[in-house]
């Protein structure tokens, strides 16, 4: 009689069908919530066409997708009042632009936001609209008004579609040390922030990480960017299953690194489809990315640590009631994200998540989970606890950060 059970054709449709179940499964449970990702882009295109013909003096502005390098050496030419007519005649665009200082970048968002929040006044006061609409209307309102408060540093905002956006919490410039946080699906302009369940969103993920980090390392300066600055996936289906968002949300990513300010070290804290989004863009990662920590993990689109071709270190941690280890880990056809980062066979170094309680609860303060993450963003890593006993996580690290 002839055995099936070797052929490796098999084996491949087995896991296909395997991975497209659990994600139906999770879908069906209320894990999938349906929403227009699309959005007007005309505001911000009529900028970029007033840009590209703009002058200071005789001198044209540099393109808008100049490096970030050739973009800081232009606004340091500067004056102060210049740049801040530039801010505020181009928001939309100097709010967004890697290589702008962030003080600016601040106050073209808060421009931004003013608008936008008229815009959302009016759209309240729309008989036209529907009670879906009206709903929807009053909670962007709602949002840009908490976003405008005087003590919230907006480093990018764009309002369009579902709406993108990231909040530095510290003093950037004078940093040594910065970490990203990377959150993963249904992440967007309205989900940034949440009452209830604070820590499961991004504001409240980079309150809870710099407390930590504050007390991990009092003399440290540090800094942490809430990022919401990419196109997540809504909700565990079909795109949450590839990569297309993931490797969009990559190259702002990197972006992103390449031009923050000083010479500070950077900790990326990528968490569930945040950790796929870091792992694509861990190739193209400036050499200041010292750490990659990725918690709750589909996968980082490589199958090992050395297939991610980085010299950061690489963390990994999940919760032992996360439903996320029960997504198979595995890459057929574009589908999946591959080797699971807890694997020996993946080779990261493993810390513990003890008291996170599920895929949501890695940011809870007074969690191991949150207290490695600070460890790691500071730079100390003799303090962070492993997931085993012993120091097997920790080997091979030479150095601390300076305090």
């Amino acid at each position: 009689m002839t055995s099936f059970d070797s052929s490796p054709t098999l084996t491949v449709w087995r896991a296909l069908l395997a991975l497209a179940v659990v994600f139906v499964m999770l879908a069906s449970s209320g894990w999938t919530a349906v929403r227009h990702q699309g959005g007007p882009r005309d505001a911000l295109e009529a900028e970029l066409a007033g840009w590209a013909k703009a002058r200071i003096g005789a001198r044209a502005l540099p393109g808008a997708d100049s490096t970030p390098q050739r973009l800081a050496a232009f606004f340091t030419s500067l004056g102060s009042a210049q740049r801040a007519r530039i801010a505020d005649r181009y928001p939309l665009v100097v709010g967004n632009l890697n290589g702008a200082p962030a003080t600016l970048r601040y106050r073209a968002n808060r421009n931004t936001l003013a608008r936008s929040l008229q815009l959302e006044h009016k759209r309240v006061n729309d008989t036209n609209l529907t009670a879906d609409g009206h709903r929807e209307a009053v909670r962007r309102m709602n949002r840009f008004e908490a976003l405008m408060s005087a003590d919230r540093q907006i480093l990018a905002f764009d309002p369009s579609g579902p709406g993108k956006v990231a909040e530095v919490f510290g003093d950037l410039d004078r940093a040594q040390r910065v970490s990203v946080i990377v959150p993963g699906v249904d992440t967007n302009l309205l989900t940034f922030q949440k009452s209830a369940r604070k820590y499961s969103a991004p504001v409240g993920m980079a309150q809870s990480l710099y407390a930590a980090e504050r007390a991990a390392s009092p003399r440290t300066r540090t800094a942490v960017i809430a990022w919401a600055d990419y196109t997540a996936p809504v909700g565990v289906g079909m795109d949450s299953a590839i990569g297309r968002l993931a490797e969009l949300g990559a190259v702002r990513l990197t972006a992103l690194t390449s031009a923050l300010p000083g010479s500070s070290e950077v900790a990326l804290i990528c968490h569930s489809y945040g950790s796929v989004v870091c792992g694509v863009a861990a190739r193209q990662l400036p050499d200041r990315v010292s750490d990659i920590a990725v918690a709750g993990s589909p996968g980082m689109r490589a199958e090992s640590v050395a297939g991610l071709r980085s010299r950061a270190r690489v963390w990994a941690m999940r919760d032992s009631d996360d439903w996320i280890q029960g997504v198979p880990h595995l890459e057929v056809g574009g589908l999946g994200h591959g080797e699971d980062p807890m694997t020996p066979e993946f080779g990261a170094r493993v810390v513990s998540a003890a008291g996170a309680g599920g895929h949501a609860g890695y940011f809870e303060p007074g969690t191991e989970s949150l207290s490695n993450f600070a460890e790691i963003g500071v730079g100390s890593y003799s303090s962070v606890t492993c997931a085993s006993s012993g120091d097997t996580c920790r080997s091979g690290i030479s150095g601390e950060a300076a305090a």
